[in-house]
């Protein structure tokens, strides 16, 4: 019987993958590389599906207390044994994402933020009853559950979360923020940009600025926003854009990385995936391949999948292919 790789697609958790055995491309390096760069808080700006959110999952689960080791087996980094021996498991993490705060109005995209803090608060509800957490520090977590938690108390939400977590574990914490500027893009064609950047401002000033409980920062977006609106007085920030030739082979695919699937792909399960090429000049760095036109595009029996012929992009793409042969087979 042949053995079949699983495509991962639309599935963006790390753990999930790697314990169900999807395919999945190595980018465990970068844990060594954001822990080598001096910076201490660190923006990645990607295009869509660029692997920003995947790479945030694999960060969570290799920095996270309590994490599972074996999930990491046979990948790079675990070729690094004194890295992983006092880097994994080692911090508590803060993990959230705001793809989903972008509303017609102010109030409705406040509410949607509260509600990210409430869900990532829920992670370590626990500690309410923890002995170590005093009564004041108690109330705190209660206050960063509520629904209806003051602006006050949201802005400064995530700094008070990471407080009580290194006082709960000894050690300073991990903040990672995925699609940072999905908000204020919301915001800007909503007409509300003004309020939003202020409490953004505050929420992420807050938290990543002056909080001596921060071990380290990373975010992640698919647009720069101006230094001077929300990261006000952040000297400890590290913008890393696409043009930055540091880091680009860990967001997506590299050449090597596509040869080889290429070569999994025909031997076990027939069909060639098709390949987006992007251009040099408009990246002025490594030549990096758009992940979601590879998994989700695919020739079997050198037709295409009827599934995806409804799709004019797709349907465009393949018709440049046939002029110009911009994309692999």
């Amino acid at each position: 019987m042949e053995t079949r790789i699983k495509l991962p697609v639309g599935i963006e958790s790390f753990e999930e993958i790697r314990k169900y055995e999807y395919y999945y491309v190595d980018k465990t390096l970068l844990i060594e590389q954001v822990l080598e760069e001096g910076s201490k808080v660190k923006l990645f700006t990607r295009p869509r599906r660029f692997g920003k959110t995947l790479n945030m999952s694999m960060l969570k689960s290799f920095f996270e207390i309590g994490t599972d080791p074996s999930l990491f087996e046979g990948l790079h980094i675990s070729e690094s044994t004194q890295l992983c021996a006092q880097y994994m498991g080692r911090y508590p993490v803060i993990s959230i994402s705001l793809k989903s705060v972008g509303a017609s109005s102010y109030k409705e995209a406040v509410d949607q933020l509260v509600d990210v803090i409430n869900r990532e608060t829920f992670r370590f509800m626990s500690l309410i009853e923890d002995p170590k957490l005093s009564a004041f520090e108690k109330k705190k977590l209660e206050d960063l559950l509520s629904d209806q938690m003051t602006a006050k108390t949201l802005e400064s939400s995530l700094v008070w979360l990471s407080m009580i977590l290194e006082k709960k574990y000894g050690q300073k914490v991990v903040v990672l923020i995925d699609e940072y500027d999905v908000p204020l893009q919301k915001a800007y064609m909503q007409g509300y940009y003004d309020k939003m950047v202020l409490l953004i401002s505050n929420l992420f000033g807050n938290v990543l600025k002056t909080n001596e409980s921060l071990a380290f920062a990373v975010l992640t977006g698919c647009l720069r926003i101006a230094k001077e609106s929300i990261f006000t007085g952040l000297n400890n920030l590290k913008v890393l854009s696409i043009t930055d030739e540091r880091f680009d082979e860990y967001f997506g695919f590299t050449d090597e990385d596509v040869k080889e699937m290429l070569r999994l792909f025909l031997k076990i399960i027939g069909f060639i995936p098709v390949v987006m090429r992007q251009s040099r000049k408009s990246f002025k760095c490594q030549e990096i391949l758009q992940q979601s036109a590879r998994l989700n595009v695919c020739w079997r029996e050198k037709k295409l999948s009827k599934r995806f012929g409804r799709n004019l992009l797709i349907r465009k793409c393949i018709s440049l292919w046939k002029i110009s042969g911009v994309f692999y087979l």
